[in-house]
């Protein structure tokens, strides 16, 4: 049984604690940056296959107070990078330092690979090649340590996920300002939505909500397309990815049970999104369509109209924007009534312009 975390963005921490518990982790626990759980391989692997809304999944190898060099150097020696580093395999250091009296995080870097390369023969440390919770990948194959060191305490962690987990596979396409596959999911999950009722994206861009609510509604698990860097650890049991993914295959619907419904007015933007619900397997379970916003139609419902709308100046004029968030309202209120609503939005003032009573 191993201490695990399961990184999420700010927001989204308790949505990966729900899904963490469905999958049966004990001693979930939401902090500032995700969540701690127990784990053991079988949980980690169906923690990186089936997780909707983590960026990144991690197990504790050490933790140690260190205050001088000669103190980390001996603590580092005797962690057992050898378990998750295969020989001659390559590995990158994310170092971060806050109130501790060793505060150069290259200094510190340049010691934790001088451990690594010592106890595992070969390894070969790639610098520079990631640089944040949520910033772009290690690279290809290269196993990601992350070392916090907070007040003296020094917590060593290797990366489970390799790739973030936003990244499914299927989204190549992608319009102005894409959503973030794993933000997608969160806005699902806390809108409550119910796949047995319809649900609307009246400006869906690359497709991205209506694919991860296919995926939802089908109970396809995100990541069972794509490898995890957990996978090729000398420790790992093969037997256990595989069972875990049959295990998700099994849970699988054939189809959605309600009506999901994409549209834009951008032709090319529609072209975009069926060629991810594709890849992505789920083209079948969503109908696309090339219409305005004021040209919606649903369903009967009830069921849920959600959206990622352009807002601040992230596209378009303020002018556009506020008459845009006013028609999404307006549309939402007559052609929408008894529906839920749910919009992403960093500005109040284009919330307001919706008149809808929103709740953050």
């Amino acid at each position: 049984m191993r201490d695990a975390f399961a990184i999420a963005a700010p927001g989204l921490e308790p949505l990966v604690a729900g899904e963490l518990k469905a999958l049966g982790a004990t001693g979930a626990r939401v902090v500032a940056g995700g969540v701690e759980f127990k784990a053991e391989e079988s949980l980690l692997a169906r923690a990186n296959i089936e997780l909707r809304t983590a960026s990144r999944v991690v197990i504790r190898l050490a933790r140690f107070h260190a205050t001088a060099f000669h103190e980390l150097e001996r603590a580092a020696r005797r962690v057992t990078w050898g378990e998750v580093l295969p020989r001659g395999a390559p590995f990158t250091l994310r170092v971060t330092c806050r109130k501790s009296r060793l505060y150069h995080s290259d200094a510190v870097a340049e010691r934790i690979a001088t451990a690594i390369r010592a106890a595992v023969a070969g390894a070969v440390h790639q610098e520079g090649a990631d640089a944040g919770d949520e910033a772009p990948d290690a690279a290809a194959g290269a196993q990601l340590f992350v070392i916090r060191f907070d007040h003296d305490e020094c917590t060593v962690s290797a990366d489970t996920s390799g790739e973030l987990l936003h990244r499914r596979g299927y989204r190549q396409a992608v319009g102005k300002a894409p959503l973030r596959e794993t933000l997608a999911a969160a806005m699902l999950l806390g809108a409550g939505y119910d796949p047995s009722r319809p649900l609307a994206d009246p400006m869906c861009g690359s497709g991205t909500i209506a694919i991860e609510a296919a995926l939802l509604a089908r109970r396809i698990a995100p990541g069972i397309g794509r490898a995890f860097a957990a996978e090729r650890w000398p420790v790992a049991v093969g037997t256990i990815w595989k069972e875990a993914r049959a295990g998700a295959a099994g849970r699988a619907l054939p189809s959605a049970p309600a009506p999901i419904i994409a549209g834009d007015r951008d032709a090319g933007a529609i072209d975009a999104s069926r060629a991810n619900a594709a890849r992505a397997g789920v083209a079948d379970d969503i109908e696309f369509r090339v219409a305005p916003l004021s040209a919606l139609e649903v369903p009967e419902g009830p069921g849920l109209l959600i959206t990622n709308p352009p807002y601040g100046v992230r596209v378009g004029e303020t002018k556009a924007l506020r008459d845009l968030f006013a028609r999404f309202g307006q549309v939402a209120d007559t052609r929408c009534a008894g529906w839920n609503v749910a919009l992403l939005s960093a500005d109040r003032g284009l919330e307001l312009q919706t008149g809808l009573p929103l709740e953050e």
